[in-house]
């Protein structure tokens, strides 16, 4: 049986040339969707992701937790290739939190007996799709709570969100220390929200009203 090592010097994720692409028809193929995404993020942190419906976050989460096999590149967490441990093991080193009406199933490839074990008992990174925060009885500041917590152990923690009221921007402002912004087919980093919120693709996204709640924060 093969066993993955983690490194200890490893960046805690790195993207390497990763790309999703689906494609419709039978005899000419062709692309209804690509993403692409390259990034290493060395220690632990919190980062917001947002972008379009249908951009690609979930898709994104879905590679980066070994569930959804990229057309190419790879996932690193903490140096071990997610994609090469076996099925029921993944998540001990990243975890994605589903959005309760979106959990899909995707085929298993590779036998499991092919593939290493985790180099890790509980997950490096976590992965919250679109989280529902409840604004009564202090929620909020549990659930954000909660993600200092996983950061001060040492996790990096990605929090996707969709604002479509002016608390989602509230929380992605004081939560996050940095972005990632999926649109058009890309990801791309982003260091602060006044950043985020001056890039035209992030304007469209959010429309006139959004933007004007966000720019009052930044």
């Amino acid at each position: 049986m093969m066993t993955a090592t983690a490194t200890p010097s490893a960046p805690l994720i790195a993207l390497e040339g990763l790309r999703k692409v689906y494609t419709r028809g039978v005899i000419m193929r062709q692309p209804t969707f690509k993403l692409e995404a390259e990034f290493t993020i060395d220690g632990p942190g919190i980062v917001g992701v947002v972008g379009p419906n249908g951009a690609g976050k979930t898709t994104l989460f879905e590679m980066m937790t070994g569930s959804n096999v990229p057309t190419g590149g790879r996932v690193l967490i903490a140096g071990t290739d997610i994609h090469r441990v076996k099925y029921r093991e993944r998540d001990r080193l990243a975890i994605h939190y589903h959005q309760s009406y979106q959990v899909r199933h995707f085929r298993k490839l590779v036998p499991s007996a092919f593939l290493a074990s985790s180099p890790t008992e509980r997950p490096v990174v976590h992965l919250f799709d679109e989280p529902q925060f409840n604004t009564q009885d202090g929620y909020i500041g549990f659930m954000l709570d909660f993600f200092r917590k996983l950061r001060a152990e040492g996790r990096l923690v990605f929090v996707c969100l969709h604002p479509t009221a002016t608390y989602h921007l509230e929380i992605l402002n004081e939560i996050a220390e940095r972005f990632l912004l999926v649109a058009g087919g890309t990801v791309t980093q982003v260091p602060d929200f006044p950043t985020l919120i001056a890039d035209p693709r992030m304007r469209a996204y959010l429309g006139p009203e959004m933007t004007r709640a966000a720019e009052a924060l930044s």
